[in-house]
């Protein structure tokens, strides 16, 4: 490799698509948990709170999602090994979730908690993050799962 050829080496890149893959999970978790906190324990100040720092943290989800995607797309290549092209049909599912539901629910939730407005649009779109972050959650964790056993990390999954 060249001094201005700039592509990662190959070894960097399941280190970079693991680290990206495990905050893109923990931050979602981390999104999650806080959420089902605050709603159940915790006043209106702690909900809005929440709900702004959510939205804030998309700043570190959306790029560590996308890393996530790129890398595990460039180490898959042309591979058809069964659990790499389980993984594969999964991303785009996780990344619908994010971008078409996790994503606008993050925002609308800051704006109408911003506003102080917890009525049934709050609870609806609520709930609606709610299950969609478990979904993703249990996604990317099954793709975790997956991964590691590629790397011989762990036992394949069964079935």
């Amino acid at each position: 490799m060249s001094a201005t050829d700039v592509r990662p080496a190959r070894s960097s890149l399941p280190v970079a698509h693991g680290l990206a893959g495990t905050a893109a999970f923990v931050t979602i978790l981390v999104f999650w948990t806080t959420t089902a906190w605050s709603e159940l324990f915790a006043d209106l100040a702690a909900v809005t709170a929440v709900k702004q720092a959510i939205a804030w943290g998309l700043l570190l989800l959306v790029p560590a999602l996308a890393v996530t995607g790129l890398t595990g797309a460039r180490l898959a290549g042309g591979s058809a090994a069964p659990a790499v092209l389980t993984k594969m049909r999964r991303m785009p599912f996780i990344a619908a979730n994010g971008v078409l539901v996790l994503v606008p629910c993050a925002v609308t939730l800051a704006v109408l908690s911003g506003r102080g407005d917890f009525g049934p649009a709050f609870q609806a779109v609520q709930a609606l993050e709610l299950l969609a972050g478990a979904v993703n959650l249990a996604l990317i964790g099954l793709n975790i799962r997956d991964g590691l056993a590629l790397a011989g990390r762990r036992a394949p999954a069964r079935g």
